[in-house]
């Protein structure tokens, strides 16, 4: 009898407390300068953009929301303000259980953003600053390339598209090297899955072998083993 009245103890300690377990992500933040609008919690199930939870913000940009993960993985921070315009309206964010704070100003919503509380996004932002190098580089290539001089110059054409294929490699392997040696992070499948997911199959197989057991079990790491035994099937047709 005194088992039973223990175990109801602990069942109402848990529902006061919220209910909250080694899984909860708690999302807390302020949207400086907003008024009015509706904030969305989201992310993406089966290559279906979900809604997880939404807040009508009246006048206060505070906000919480409170959800289970079934795995680390990618959300999104949308704000709808009403404008008609659905530009610099989502912060991206890798969600992970615990506390997860967001600052931001509303007209500058996904600019500035300044994130805390989860390691996978501060792994994520450190791969997309160096990954943003390549891109510009690419960028730089692409308008050398549509100017008028150096299209009736196939000599130059030819030199700046092998400087851009060079760089793409480049930003490849720095992908694949970047996966490899945080294979303890939930970024990695992230990375080969979503990133360099045609990259040459033997490199995928070596991210995948050096994954560790827990973050081969996440959402990431389940698709990525998943995309690898289809490429494989597919390459022996």
């Amino acid at each position: 009898m005194k088992k039973i009245l223990m175990v109801a103890v602990l069942a109402i300690v848990v529902i006061s407390c919220g209910g909250s377990t080694e899984n909860t992500m708690t999302v807390t933040g302020n949207v400086k300068g907003l008024k009015k609008g509706t904030l969305y919690l989201q992310h993406i199930a089966d290559t279906t953009l979900i809604t997880v939870d939404s807040l009508v913000v009246d006048g206060d940009g505070n906000f919480s929301f409170t959800t289970e993960l079934e795995s680390p993985e990618l959300f999104y921070l949308y704000l709808d303000k009403k404008d008609n315009n659905s530009i610099n309206d989502r912060i991206t964010f890798f969600g992970e259980p615990g506390n997860i704070t967001i600052k931001t100003n509303w007209n500058t919503f996904d600019l500035n953003a300044k994130i805390e509380g989860s390691k996978s996004d501060e792994k994520l932002k450190e791969y997309l600053e160096v990954m943003s190098k390549f891109n510009t580089r690419n960028l730089e290539y692409v308008r050398m390339s549509m100017d008028p001089k150096t299209q009736n110059d196939s000599t130059v054409l030819d030199s700046l598209q092998n400087l851009t294929d060079k760089n793409v490699k480049r930003g490849y392997l720095y992908a694949i090297n970047f996966a490899l040696n945080n294979a303890d992070s939930y970024v990695a499948p992230y990375i080969a899955v979503k990133e360099v997911a045609d990259a040459n199959i033997k490199y995928l197989d070596s991210i995948n072998n050096s994954l560790s057991p827990e973050v081969a079990k996440s959402k990431y790491g389940q698709e990525l083993k998943e995309h690898i035994e289809v490429a494989k099937k597919e390459a022996k047709q």
